[in-house]
């Protein structure tokens, strides 16, 4: 089933969803709202060309990463030996958002618009969105951002510039994650790329135990 959201920050029970996730329509891309999605696993995806309002989803299959998991294939293995890209950590979010965008633009169903875009920089104006950054020399060669929720890190988009770039942020994501108490990297939706670096499924009852667990600051 899919519900019309009323203007209060109320979300339904993702167990009532349909089966390919989708759970809801409507409603605003406010901090508030966005934040109560997360932390129960509830994210916006729509085509903002053919949406005018935001469709929410909540996959009970949750495909995840977790950090001490992460595969680095040799090739990769071999850029990072060769010191070719500096990692920072929300040093450019606004070049790092605006980047996954450009990558996306001209697909159909294209889904970071304005209004999405301009959602995520207030969030992380207000300490709720990260990004990593993959520099070569000075020029940012890619990157990723998403939403930190409790220990976990609720990963939206990434892109790549330079070979590899997108998977060197992630390595460095999970790296650091590994390091100071993050549990969990939530990637939505299976992919080939996020597949092969190591990412698996889990039920919703799992992930929601994990994302409930302590606080934890990117």
């Amino acid at each position: 089933m899919i519900y019309e959201l009323p203007d209060d920050i109320v979300f339904p029970d993702p167990l009532t969803g349909e089966p390919n996730g989708e759970l809801a329509h409507g409603g605003d891309l406010s901090p508030r709202r966005l934040l109560a999605a997360y932390e129960n696993g509830i994210f916006p995806w729509f085509s903002f060309r053919f949406y005018k309002k935001p469709k929410w989803y909540c996959p009970l299959d949750r495909f995840v990463i977790f950090p001490d998991e992460i595969h680095i294939s040799h090739s990769v293995r071999n850029i990072l030996n060769k010191g070719t890209y500096r990692v920072t950590f929300n040093k450019d979010f606004d070049g790092v958002i605006n980047g996954c965008a450009e990558k996306r633009i001209d697909q159909f169903g294209a889904w970071l618009g304005e209004d999405m875009i301009a959602a995520y920089k207030k969030l992380h104006r207000l300490g709720f969105a990260q990004s990593v950054e993959v520099w070569e020399n000075e020029k940012l060669a890619g990157g990723l951002y998403g939403v930190t929720i409790t220990s976990c890190f609720m990963g939206e988009s990434m892109f790549s510039r330079k070979p590899s770039a997108s998977k060197i942020a992630l390595i460095a994501l999970a790296q650091r994650m590994a390091a100071t108490g993050g549990r969990m990297i939530d990637c939505q939706f299976e992919t080939p790329h996020l597949l092969s670096m190591g990412g698996r499924h889990i039920s919703y009852e799992e992930y929601m135990k994990i994302l409930r667990s302590p606080t934890y600051k990117l």
